[in-house]
């Protein structure tokens, strides 16, 4: 990828406000939603599409999985990869999937096209990849991947058929593709939305909303959806367990996950 990308001047922004109090509330939802979809073990090969800070993909990498973090963005991934969760280790070789795109974030030492990270949490050495390319391109041989994932990065493709198409042709058969997105049916789109009206430079001017069943829709496998983040942003923060409770089923929270089983 060359020249600018529209998140490159995002990366200290979008941690900030999972420092909030309702940010930390938000990412514990949906982090939950996404691990109980997607399960990832150890050894497993996963891309992580639009993987931006690694806020989700170190949550891949702690249980032992060997991901792949794909940005359009260079500075999301050297942002990320200069966090804790994601630190280097010189040695070892974790090798990239075969074709691995043409701008790789960094080569460790014996590893063609990869680095070697320390989780600190394990204390075990694992292994993580960066590498920045289009989602709806993506510069992998088909079946490279035990599994996919994409986290709130779909908003941003206007083709959402294309993108989900193409994590599954990078998904070996029998493996899990999970995407999650920004829901339309919120009421928190609603409010973006018409906050974006007022802001010409809001990011919200150039965000596809999507439904669950738009977002189930977008291949022909079948497929599950669960939604969480059912509170708002005003919301007591006292309230938000028996917000997510009582909207188990519902299919208006803010944050959409889909699961796909690759036949």
């Amino acid at each position: 990828m060359s020249g600018k990308q529209r998140f490159d001047d995002w990366p200290e922004r979008y941690d900030r406000w999972f420092e909030t109090s309702v940010g930390k509330a938000v990412l514990k939802y949906e982090t939950e939603l996404i691990l109980e979809l997607l399960r990832p073990g150890r050894g497993e090969r996963i891309l992580d599409a639009g993987s931006g800070t690694g806020i989700f993909t170190r949550e891949f990498i702690a249980r032992g999985a060997k991901v792949v973090g794909l940005d359009i963005s260079l500075a999301m991934l050297v942002y990320a990869e200069k966090k804790a969760a994601l630190r280097q280790v010189p040695g070892g070789k974790c090798p990239m999937p075969e074709r691995a795109g043409q701008a790789i974030l960094r080569q460790a030492p014996g590893g063609r096209g990869s680095m070697l990270l320390w989780s600190v949490e394990k204390g075990q050495p694992l292994c993580y990849s960066g590498v920045t390319a289009d989602m709806t391109a993506l510069p992998f041989a088909d079946r490279s991947f035990d599994k996919s994932v994409s986290v709130a990065a779909l908003e941003f493709v206007a083709d959402e058929k294309r993108a989900v198409a193409e994590l599954f042709r990078v998904t070996r058969p029998g493996g899990v593709v999970v995407v999650a997105t920004l829901n339309s049916l919120s009421p928190w789109a609603a409010r973006r939305s018409a906050n974006a009206r007022r802001d010409p430079e809001s990011i919200f001017n150039r965000v596809f909303f999507r439904s669950p069943a738009q977002l189930l829709a977008a291949t022909s496998v079948p497929g599950i959806v669960q939604t969480v983040v059912h509170f708002g942003k005003e919301d007591d923060p006292a309230t938000f367990d028996r917000s997510e409770r009582e909207g188990e089923g519902r299919d208006t929270g803010a944050f959409i996950a889909a699961r796909w089983e690759k036949r």
